[in-house]
């Protein structure tokens, strides 16, 4: 939807009555008055440097926080955000897979022509129905 926000103005109103009364709204601010079509701050050179700078210890957080026990929603849920902004494509090819094999779903394959849509042709290749084995 085209809704024109302008999320720099946004990001401003946030200072007036909030907790978040932080320089970091500032540059936030800063990054979409510089670009008002910036899709997302991770696209901005600054936020995209910080992020990839931190990703490293990110990481390592998460995983104590894994191993002691400790609930990270939030933390992790946004790293995996992150990892799947970042990269073309993602692993949906068992999700696919699956939803082919249940109910002729139909996948599109990476190495034909774009548009073109199979079903089934993966049984052949490996894959056993139960009856099969």
């Amino acid at each position: 939807q085209k809704w024109d926000l302008n999320l720099g103005a946004i990001a401003t109103m946030w200072k007036g009555g909030c907790i978040i009364r932080a320089k970091f709204l500032n540059d936030i601010k800063a990054a979409f008055d510089a670009d008002p079509n910036l899709a997302n701050l991770l696209m901005n050179k600054k936020f995209g440097d910080k992020v990839n700078e931190a990703q490293a210890a990110w990481r390592k957080v998460l995983c104590v926080a894994i191993q002691c026990g400790i609930l990270t929603p939030a933390f992790s849920a946004s790293l995996s955000y992150f990892d799947s902004y970042r990269r073309e494509n993602l692993p949906a090819n068992l999700t696919q897979a699956q939803r082919d094999y249940f109910g002729r779903h139909t996948y599109q394959r990476k190495d034909e022509v774009e548009g073109k849509y199979e079903s089934g042709a993966w049984i052949s290749a490996n894959w056993q129905t139960p009856e099969e084995a």
